[in-house]
């Protein structure tokens, strides 16, 4: 069963940077794709950045330029450098770790980090 910790997160100005961090555990070594999705009050959870085990990085057009998403395979750990922040960011992050198994795909999640942009 895989975990995921997750840290970073908060309340910043516009135009302000957060780092949020991700770490799992717990049959880590089976994770394909580790990334971020978030979700806005009355809005639906979306792909924020994502990385799979050959290193390719796909991100959400609304982040392209702003947020930066890095992988440790050694510490089984992504991090999502978020800068240029804007009000519409703020939402829930939450950490996704996806496994292949069997020819099936399991989503594994992190208990979500609030990021607020706010004057």
């Amino acid at each position: 069963q895989v975990q995921l910790v997750e840290s970073g997160g908060g309340l910043v100005q516009p135009g302000g940077s957060l780092r949020l961090s991700c770490v799992a555990s717990g049959g880590a070594s089976g994770i394909y794709q580790m990334g971020w999705y978030r979700q806005a009050p009355g809005s639906q959870r979306e792909l924020v950045a994502a990385v799979g085990s050959g290193g390719i990085t796909k991100y959400a057009e609304s982040v392209k330029g702003r947020f930066t998403l890095s992988r440790d395979n050694a510490q089984n750990a992504v991090y999502l450098q978020m800068n240029s922040l804007k009000p519409e960011d703020t939402a829930v992050y939450y950490c996704n770790g996806r496994v292949l198994t069997n020819g099936i795909t399991y989503d594994y999640w992190g208990q979500g980090t609030q990021v607020t942009v706010s004057a």
